[in-house]
């Protein structure tokens, strides 16, 4: 079974970036897609973006053309760059695992603990 764990984030500036990473192990993780999800204080948690096990991407509408995912097979890593942050964007970022690249949270089975991203105006 996968067992994923996130991590990268911090405080950064406006206009700034960051690149988070999810690590996964066990040796099916280029089978399974691959999901960035965020939970701001007080509300829900929303999809950020997906990548399948055929690289296949999904966004947001509020991150497209800001933010890329991407895995790297070989590591066992899916990443997160985040470019042109906003406060908005502020939240903690969970990345998850599942077999098809959903846009629902309730889909993915797997998730990491979470990483903090403070995007200060």
């Amino acid at each position: 079974q996968v067992q994923v764990e996130d991590s990268g984030g911090g405080l950064v500036q406006a206009g700034g970036s960051l690149r988070l990473s999810c690590t996964a192990s066990g040796r099916t993780f280029t089978s399974y897609a691959m999901g960035w999800f965020r939970q701001a204080p007080g509300k829900e948690r929303e999809f950020v973006a997906a990548i399948g096990s055929g690289s296949h991407v999904y966004y947001a509408d509020s991150v497209k053309g800001r933010f890329t995912i991407s895995r790297d097979a070989a590591k066992n890593t899916v990443y997160l760059r985040m470019n042109s942050l906003k406060p908005e964007d502020s939240a903690v970022y969970y990345c998850a695992a599942a077999n098809w690249p959903f846009k629902r949270d309730y889909q993915y089975a797997l998730w990491g603990q979470g990483t903090q991203v403070t995007v200060s105006s």
